[in-house]
Parts: C-alpha cells; structure tokens; sequence
C-alpha cells in the first residue's frame, strides 16, 4: 500500500492521496471496465429527479465510518449566497425532492430557509438527520418544525443495539438517538397516516455488505417496537464506501484489499444502471457540482459537458450528462446495490 493513512484526531489523507489508495485494487477489474464490459460505459445520467444540498462538514458527531469525516471542528459551511443559488435553480426545473444533507445540515444557519424555500416551491424535503442533533439545546424546536415543513426524515441508526451503534457512532448516541425518535413519535413521525415519513439508515459496522434489506428491517422494527416502543416507516441499508474515515479505517485494519476484492466480486449490473448518481445531482457547500456526494468527498470534477457550478446550473446539459466514475462506485454496485434510498435492487 503506497499510503498510511491516519488517525482521526489528525487530518485525514487528501481526496487526491486517497484516490491513489483506490487505484490499487490487485487483481480486481477497475470499475470503468466492469462497466464496459456490462455495455453500461460511459455511464449516464437518465434525468436528474434528487436535488442534493450538502450544507457542510459541522457535526456535533464524529463518526467512525463518516464519508464526510464532518465534526464539530468543521468550518466548511454552505454560505447565504449559495444557498440562494440553490434555491434560484430550482424554478428551472420540475425535479420533485430536494435532499439536505451535512454534516448535521440542521446546524447550518440556512437550513430552515432552505427548507421553507423549497417547501414553497412545491418541492418534497428530505433531512439527512443524526437523530442526536435534535437534542442539542440550540435546536429544542427543531423536530416541530420540521413536521410543520412536512419534512421527511432519513435518519441514521446504524443498529437496533447500544453496542453497535455506539462503537460506529459514540458512546451514549444510541440512547440520544432513541430518545430523538421517540419524539419524532409523538409529533406522529413514522405514524400510519400522518403524512410525516421517517425512514431508518442502516450501515454495518466492520468491513461487511449490508444484509438483504427486507430482513434486516423487521428485525430493526421488531426490535425498536418491542424494546422502546419506535416506529418508523422503512429501512434502508447503505455500504460503507471506501472513502475518507472508513478508508482510513480499512488501511490501518488491514482490510483494504479484502473489503475491495468483495465488492468487486459482487458487482450487479442491474445495480450499476440503477446508479443513484444516474438520477441525483450534488451541490458541494461552496456550490461545486458533482454527480454525488462520494464524489464530492473525493473532489471527482463532473465531465467536462456538464456545468462546475450551480450559479451556471443548467438543466439541458445536467439531465443527460456522462457521469464521473472511480473504483470506490464498486460500493454502490456491489450485490443489491447501495443508493441514499437503499437497496438499488431486491
């Protein structure tokens, strides 16, 4: 391996070091001609339906396998100004849902305009919520108005056990993040009928795919019904990409090329055309464009035909464009596929 990469309390390797490390997968076909050889290259996008809003890299979590390697000692936060670039692309277009993510989007201070904005604009919200956030004194009305927004909530829950949610995410996360969700409850969050959807992200915790999501999500609603009285509405179980702290991870484990070699071995073309990135456009916080949030993370430019940046959004060349590709997409094209709404295929 050409690069160590290091603990979490010093900076991680750059986007381009890191891609260095993703280049050496051995024996395994690089990802560019997997998707060849499946008649899929280059890949496309089929029109863009998920306006993706990543507001920055502040969190009140640190956790272990964050692609974002967001903390509380982030300073990279979307500004005013591109945020009304985001919203002002909008009219433009009919794409239905708007997906805020971070970070901890909610502690952005344009979030709840971002939300109201695009709420008016007759567009469906999606928060990529830690749970945990809601506690926070600052946001004590936060889940309020989020249901007063119609807000869906995709929230992280990496287990329906303290131990392993705590491991991937700190210790006591577990029992915030119940405490979160039973007041989601109660403002009818995840609750048949209420029109206020809550959905549950479940990644492993290790080197491991994800389990057959059908499964795991009984078990993760038999689980939270029985033992603390949650509901929610689905469960979606995601891959850990191999990028930032969880690469950081598989480095130093030892589990690089092992966790590499088995997403290779189970790459699904029906996943690969199933992409997320196929459907989804990233907005970076200082409003660079990206096909999605991995990418983003890596500072993977989109192809040359599509605009860098969304104060030159443009719909005509966007909805079709050829999408930017690396040996890290193996995550989201392994087995039933993984995408920001879960399994890409049953």
């Amino acid at each position: 391996m050409a690069l160590t990469l290091v603990g979490q309390h010093k900076p991680l390797a750059s986007p381009a070091e890191q891609l260095k490390v993703l280049a050496e997968i051995g024996t395994c076909l690089p990802f560019g001609e997997q998707l060849r050889r499946s008649g899929l290259a280059p890949l496309r996008a089929t029109g863009v339906t998920v306006f993706q809003i990543n507001v920055g890299k502040l969190c009140n979590q640190t956790c272990r396998h964050c692609h974002v390697d967001a903390g509380p000692d982030r300073t990279e936060r979307m500004s005013r100004e591109t945020a009304e670039h985001c919203i002002a692309a909008l009219p433009k277009t009919d794409i239905p849902t708007v997906d805020i993510t971070g970070g901890a989007p909610e502690l952005n201070p344009n979030f709840r305009w971002l939300v109201e904005q695009a709420r008016a604009l007759n567009r469906h919200v999606m928060d990529r919520c830690n749970l945990s956030v809601l506690l926070l004194p600052s946001q004590t009305d936060l889940a309020e108005f989020l249901a007063a927004h119609q807000v869906e909530i995709v929230a992280s829950l990496p287990y329906y056990r303290a131990a392993q949610t705590d491991a991937q995410r700190g210790e006591g996360i577990f029992d915030k993040s119940i405490e979160a969700l039973r007041r989601l409850n109660r403002l009818g969050y995840g609750r048949e009928g209420s029109g206020l959807l809550l959905n549950l992200v479940h990644n492993p915790v290790g080197a491991f795919l994800p389990p057959r999501q059908e499964a795991i999500e009984t078990q993760f609603r038999n689980a939270l019904r029985v033992q603390h009285g949650v509901e929610f509405n689905h469960l979606y179980t995601i891959t850990n990409m191999p990028v930032s702290r969880f690469l950081e991870f598989l480095v130093e484990s030892g589990n690089y090329e092992g966790y590499m070699e088995r997403l290779a071995n189970a790459y699904n073309p029906a996943a690969a055309a199933g992409a997320m990135c196929r459907y989804t456009l990233s907005v970076g916080w200082d409003g660079t464009l990206y096909d999605c949030d991995f990418n983003q993370m890596l500072e993977l430019p989109m192809h040359l035909e599509a605009p860098a940046h969304i104060r030159d959004f443009d719909p005509a060349r966007l909805h079709h464009r050829q999408i930017t590709t690396h040996n890290h997409c193996y995550g989201c094209t392994a087995g039933a596929g993984s995408s920001c709404g879960g399994s890409v295929t049953s």
